[in-house]
């Protein structure tokens, strides 16, 4: 299963080269992440989760270039890999264009008391873990 959310493409994403400025490409990354750990689940009347994760580490690949502001993009997010405190996010950025980006975090759950990396929580993993698609090697 893959969480999908619509993400806006503001003006202020884009740059003096006509396109959407390559750092605007992590704010929409991370608009659709707390969507998928916070907001979505808030609406379903459900628990959030991982409020207290951060971004250990972050690949883009830009494939196609956004040219306008003020459009809505398609996130699709799903989990690639899942270890003791950390797992691996994919997303793709679409529109009706066709694939803008395709990017991955290394998500790490934090102790807000100690800010230390801590242990993922059963229940945590089970949310996770109905987003799992495994790399194919």
């Amino acid at each position: 299963m893959r969480h999908k959310c619509k993400v806006e493409v503001r003006w202020g994403d884009m740059d003096a080269f006509g396109h959407v400025n390559n750092a605007a490409y992590l704010v929409l990354a991370q608009e659709a992440r707390i969507d998928f750990a916070w907001y979505s689940r808030k609406r379903a009347g459900l628990k959030p989760y991982f409020e207290d994760m951060v971004v250990a580490r972050t690949e883009i690949d830009y494939i196609l270039p956004i040219y306008r502001g003020g459009i809505s993009v398609d996130v699709e997010i799903w989990v690639e890999k899942i270890s003791n405190s950390s797992f691996v996010m994919v997303y793709e950025i679409s529109s009706e264009e066709g694939l803008h980006a395709r990017m991955k975090t290394v998500q790490v759950s934090v102790n807000m008391e100690t800010k230390r990396a801590r242990r993922i929580t059963d229940e945590e993993r089970e949310f996770v873990m109905q987003y799992y698609e495994p790399v194919a090697e």
